[in-house]
Parts: structure tokens; sequence; C-alpha cells
């Protein structure tokens, strides 16, 4: 078993010297294992162990006791060891996820704030072959493609599993030999969950009826990463437009073979952090939509939305947030609601450049103030003409996504700017200006 770990990490560079790599230990036979032969093989392998548990407050006592027991062997072997508790049940229920999911999410939010706030630089899962081959079964029953069939990567951003080489029996002989006591959860019995149903009903009568049907789909699934990663490289995705958490994916791409518009929304959902539950069925429901009518949208998993824009197919997470703040024009920075950064510079040098918007600072009415648009609203077009706010947006495309969120510089029901889009005639440069409003902004989460 060591040499099929050694080899793992070896090939795939799991890990940098000094590392302080955070084992994710649920006190099983598995993560038991991992936590042990990391920090026996530490000092080889240049890195820093420290065990990682949580408590999901689903199972009572038992919980508690498991993880009294991995605090206690850690205690007893000089391991530091992290203990956290969440209430999974809970956070299924406000989610409207189910359990299996909750705890997951419960449990990847712990490590997150871990790694974010640089206590770990890794998290070593203990992720085995037996876990791999319910994996690929689990993504292909759910309709995934190629992508989905690759099933669990070594390494992937900063989470490791190490074990993905290994079976479940190697890894009982190895706590067997190493005299690694290790607790059993009764809940993985119970068949009531998907994977428990694969692992406890489905691959041992795979097993029985064809002995390497366990290695056999993990080798499957090793041959749909190699050819999802070599189409992979032949798409160009240069031309995904990505706004905080908004990616925009231009129609034309949609003339593509489906194989390749398929891996480019797959690509512009991973952009925005949206890496789970997007199935076949949901990218056949993008292309219907890159079909229809402009402005028509779909709701997709976990709150997201992909919406008909113009010439853009745009995916983007529910955000509905009414604002009635009012914000004076001022010099420097704005934060706008939490949503966008409004930059303001007043300058004498009148030359526009990297087109900004510039407007004549004494044109502007005294009491000017970003706000959000509201009925009633007027603009007059830069070289003349007036029109309602809303029929200027409408001409000048912008999305009605965030035409209700996007800054307007306004006094009275009159707009004298529209964030990143246009200047009002009447606040324009002309031959008397001696100073004038440098005027920029961007989406918040924009911001590095």
């Amino acid at each position: 078993m060591e040499k099929e770990v050694f080899e793992a990490i070896k090939k795939t560079k799991m890990f940098q010297a000094g590392d302080v790599v955070g084992v994710a230990v649920s006190g099983g036979a598995d993560s038991m294992a991992l936590l042990h032969f990391l920090f026996e093989n530490k000092d080889n392998l240049d890195i820093n162990v420290m065990a990682i548990t949580v408590d999901h407050m689903l199972r009572g006592e038992r919980s508690i006791g498991d993880t009294l027991f991995v605090r206690t062997w850690c205690k007893e072997h000089g391991i530091p060891c992290l203990v956290f508790t969440v209430d999974a049940g809970k956070i299924a229920s406000e989610r409207n996820v189910g359990i299996e999911d909750g705890a997951r999410q419960a449990r990847y939010e712990v490590f997150g704030r871990l790694l974010k706030d640089n206590k770990v630089d890794k998290i070593a899962l203990a992720h085995h072959r037996g876990d791999q081959a319910e994996t690929i079964l689990m993504h292909i029953l759910r309709g995934a493609g190629l992508s989905g069939a690759g099933g669990m990567d070594y390494v992937r951003d900063n989470y490791v599993r190490p074990f993905l080489d290994v079976s479940k029996d190697e890894i009982i002989r190895y706590c067997g030999v190493n005299y690694i006591e290790y607790v059993e959860d009764e809940t993985n019995s119970d068949i009531a969950y998907n994977r428990n149903y694969l692992r406890n009903v489905v691959i041992p009568e795979l097993k029985k009826r064809w002995e390497g049907a366990e290695s056999n789909i993990v080798q499957f699934g090793k041959s749909c990463k190699e050819d999802n990663e070599y189409i992979l490289s032949q798409v160009s995705h240069d031309g995904i437009i990505v706004m905080g958490e908004v990616a925009k994916v231009p129609l034309i791409y949609f003339h593509y073979s489906k194989s390749v518009s398929s891996r480019i929304i797959f690509d512009a959902l991973s952009r925005i952090n949206v890496t789970k539950d997007i199935e076949r069925k949901h990218i056949d429901m993008i292309f219907e939509l890159a079909e229809g009518e402009n402005g028509k949208k779909i709701n997709l998993p976990n709150g997201l939305i992909a919406q008909r824009e113009y010439d853009y197919i745009t995916l983007y997470k529910t955000q509905k947030k009414i604002i009635s703040e009012v914000f004076p024009l001022k010099t420097g920075k704005t934060d706008f609601a939490g949503i966008y950064e409004i930059s303001v510079k007043r300058t004498s040098k009148l030359d526009a450049r990297n087109n900004a918007l510039m407007i004549d600072a004494k044109k502007v009415p005294e009491g000017a103030v970003w706000r959000v648009r509201k009925a009633g609203d007027t603009f007059t077009k830069f070289g003349g003409g007036t029109k309602t706010l809303k029929n200027y947006l409408i001409d000048k495309k912008i999305p009605l996504r965030i035409r209700d969120s996007l800054p307007v510089l306004a006094s009275g029901n009159e707009i004298l700017c529209i964030l990143g889009v246009e200047i009002s005639d009447k606040v324009k440069l002309d031959d008397t200006t001696k100073f004038a409003y440098i005027i920029a902004g961007k989406p918040l989460a924009d911001k590095k």
C-alpha cells in the first residue's frame, strides 16, 4: 500500500515543502489510516500534519463519542487536532438539500475557512479506490458526461487524496499491522443513502459476477478523464466574460459541436465556483435557451440561473437585493450597497482616456446622488434627445438582470450619469469646462 501512496504523491506533486496538511478525520478506518500514514512520513514528505474532525450533530452521543475518540487518539500520539461542531441537519433544512449534502456542505465550509485563514495549506481526504468507483457510478447514474465519469482528482485546488489508488482491504490491513484503532459509523450500512446503496448492494453484486469490477470502473474513469483533458486542450475559452459571480458565454460558442460547447459551459460555471449538481439534462436546457428569445431564463440547481441576454448566455446565482439607499456624489471611492465600487476623481486634465466617463463638475446640481433607477426617470442622450431611462437602457442592451441595481447619478428624476454606460448631454464637457469628474466603477465581487 505504501508504495502506491508514495507514487501518487510524487506523480501529482501533491505536497510542497513545509506544507501544513490538515487531515479530515472522522474516526473511521480510512481517515485514521491516512492520518497515521502522513504523520509517520511527515519528515520524508517535509510536511506538518494536524487532524481536523467535524461533529455534524447527526448521531447524538455516538457522534460526540467519535469526536472524543479522535481527539484522545491524537493527544496520545502527539498530533495537533482541531475540533468543530456543525448542525448539519439545520443546514440541510435551511438550504433544502438532503442530509448527506448538508453535512458535506457544512464540512467543506469548515475546511474552506481553515484554508482561507491560512491555518492549513492542504486538506487531505481519505477517499480510496472503492470510493472512486462509487463516485464514478454515481455520476454516470445521474447523467454525467466525460468530466463527471472521470471521478475524483488526486489534487483539486488545495484538496488532496493520497489514497485514491488504495483498496479498502489494503487500508484495513494497514490498520491491523500498525495497531490503529478506529470506530464504525453505523449509518454507513443504511442503504437509504444513495452512496451506501452503491457501496453495500450494487458494487458487491457486480464484484460477484466480475471479479475486477471495482478496478475496471476506476480505470474507465481514468480513460474518461484523459479523453476529457485532451478535448479541453483543443478548445479556446477566451470569449467567456466573468464579472464577479456572473459568467457570460457568447452565443457563437453554441455553433460548435456539442461536445465542445458543453465543455465551454462547464468551464464558465467553474469560473463562478459552480462545480456540483450540474448534469447533462441541465446542459441540454442551456442549449435550448440559446435558441430561445432574448430575456428568457431557466432555474438550475443550487440557485443558479441561466438567461439569454442578447448575444450571450449569462450564468449567475439568484440575487435579489432591493436597494433603497442613496449615496452623495463625492470624490474617492463609494461602496454602493455592497454591489458596486464607484470611483470619482476631480481633475483639470480634460482629455478622456481609457473610455472613462467624464462630466463637467460645475454642471452637476447640488444635492445630486447615486441611487438605482426609479419610475419617471429620464435621460438626455449624449448629443441630444431625451428618453425615459427604461427605454434608453433597453436601447443600450443593458440586461434586465442588472438594471435595478445599476448605479445612476440623479438630480430629482433627471439622470446625469449611468455608471459604466454613458453621461447625460447636460453634463458634458465643453469649451468653458475647467474641472471635471472622472467616473469609473466595478462590481465589488471583482475587487482583488
